[in-house]
Formats: C-alpha cells, structure tokens, sequence
C-alpha cells in the first residue's frame, strides 16, 4: 500500500513512539508485506529466523523488535511489537470506511457498465466500461476492475486476506489493506471470492475466466488467459503465469510459481513450483503420462503378490 505522500523515517517512528535508526529524513512511501516488497517500502519482521530475508530484502525501511547492524542505504525503526505496530500503520492508512448505500458515492462506475439488483460496491472502487455485475456481487473498498469484465452472481471480491499471527492469547489478525486488480475481459464465475492482498494487490489478469465455486488467496497472480475450474482453491502469494489451466477442484499450495501453459487437470494439487507448457496429474502432482503409468503398476500390485506367494 502506498502512502498518500512520502513520510520521513522520524515522522513514522514518531507516530509508533519507536526508536529509529538512519537518517531522520530518509522517504518512506508505503508499507508491504515480506513477499511483495519493493523499494520504499517499510516491511517488519518480529523473529529471528527471518531478520536476514527482511534486511536483505528490496524493502528500504525494516520494522525489527532487536537493534541490529544497519544495512547500506536502508533504515530500521525498533519496536517491542512490530506486528502489532504494522497493523497500526495499516489501520491508520486504510482505515475501515462504512457505507451506508449500496454504491459508494466514491465509487467511479464506466460508460456502459450494467449493474444488476442487490450488488455492493464499496468506497473509492473503479469498475471500467462495459461491465455486467450481476445481481448479490460485493466488491470491498478499492478495488479496480477493468473494461468489459463479467462478474457472476454472489461473487465477492476484496475479502480480507486469511492471515493471523498465533500467539498463547489467540491469533491476532493481520489487517488488509492492499486491493484486488481485476484487468479487462476477464469473467469471473458465480460464488467465487477473491481475497485483497495484506498490503500489496492481488491480480487477475485480461483475458482469463473462472468457473463458479474458485477461491484465490491474497498477493496472488493469475496471468492473461488463464482458465481456473469450478471449486479450485488457489493460496496467497502465488504467481500463475498466462495461458495455464486449472481444471476443477486443483488445489495449490502457497508461495509457489505455475509455469506458462501448464495444465493440471482435474483434483490435482501441487505443493511446490512447476515447469510451463506440460499436463499435470495426481496429488501432489507429477506429469500426467508419468503418473498414469504409476497407476497402472499400482493396479498390478496384488497379482505380482500373487505369482510371487505373498
């Protein structure tokens, strides 16, 4: 999320009642989560198996609860709670707005967008030309959603994204405030939902279509014309690169990256990063021909025991 100016290092350890550490002056424009990091951004890390990824990382300003050697060109703020000071900034940047009117008087709405009975839309959202968004939809606060794009009924997009922080008390909630990006001719399904990034966007590129029943995670990439079958659950922080296909009920796992023009085909899931331009198949998935061969030997098991006497 970017600030709706550049603030100085003092003036955000100020508002946290932090210690800092680097020059006073030194522009900080946003914040954002580890995965999603770029230059000027302020990130936090509260545990030690993660001080080296966030201090190394693009982001320019680290949120770091122990004192330690500063980064080249970087600046740290020093807090007894970074998560909870992270959430601070979030809610203080992109607070809650309630709308008491079905479109948002913020709202920007395109020439010859269709929007049928009973749909939400929430402050400051842009919707292009040319869209039809059927009846029941809700799209949360700031979300964009490009020209000609179909929206099924019940969909929901902005949802916050699922993620907490376990603690002996409970979980604390990590606030969103990042948006969904819906570019053009993309259709999504009925009964989908599309969560907002924690900081950063989550994007569905032009030209892809849903089925009904397809959940996408926050921070996640969906590339240009894709194609994602009913009922798939896709987790946060996923890239999806153009023209793959997910067929129904493909389940993929968090932090990973699907290769241009892959298929995996129905009830498949992966847990890791896999090559474009090939047919997937099984759980975890492997190559389909690959895995179908494993079924077949697998089939032949008990009349080897057989011929074997066992």
């Amino acid at each position: 999320m970017r600030f709706p100016r550049p603030y100085t290092l003092q003036e955000i350890a100020g508002m946290l009642n932090a210690r800092f550490d680097g020059d006073p002056s030194f522009e900080i424009t946003g914040i954002n989560e580890i995965h999603m990091v770029e230059p000027g951004n302020l990130t936090f890390v509260d545990h030690p198996k993660y001080y080296n990824k966030a201090l190394n990382s693009r982001a320019t300003t680290i949120l770091i609860n122990k004192e330690v050697p500063r980064p080249e060109g970087k600046a740290l703020i020093i807090s007894d709670d970074p998560f909870r000071d992270y959430v601070w900034l979030a809610k203080r940047f992109r607070p809650f707005e309630a709308c008491s009117q079905a479109i948002s008087p913020s709202a920007e709405i395109g020439e010859g967008t269709i929007i049928q009975p009973g749909v939400f839309i929430g402050n400051h959202v842009k919707i292009g030309k040319n869209c039809i968004i059927h009846a029941n939809v809700s799209i949360y606060d700031h979300s964009v959603i490009g020209d000609e794009v179909i929206i099924h009924a019940n969909t929901v997009i902005g949802a916050d994204a699922y993620y907490f922080q376990k603690k002996p008390a409970g979980y604390r909630k990590l606030e969103s405030c990042g948006r969904v990006v819906i570019k053009d001719r993309v259709e999504i399904g009925a009964l989908c939902s599309i969560d907002k990034g924690v900081s950063g966007d989550t994007i569905i590129d032009e030209g892809t279509k849903f089925d009904n029943h397809v959940q996408v995670g926050h921070d996640t990439y969906i590339g240009k014309h894709c194609l994602i079958g009913a009922h798939c659950a896709i987790a946060g922080v996923t890239r999806i690169e153009d023209e793959v296909i997910l067929w129904g009920r493909v389940s993929v796992d968090k932090d990973i990256v699907i290769g241009k023009g892959a298929v995996l085909l129905g009830t498949s899931a992966i847990d890791k990063s896999i090559p474009g331009g090939i047919t997937y198949f099984g759980a975890p998935a492997e190559e389909a021909r690959k895995k179908w061969r494993e079924m077949v030997y697998v089939k032949r098991l008990p009349e080897v025991f057989e011929k074997l006497g066992l």
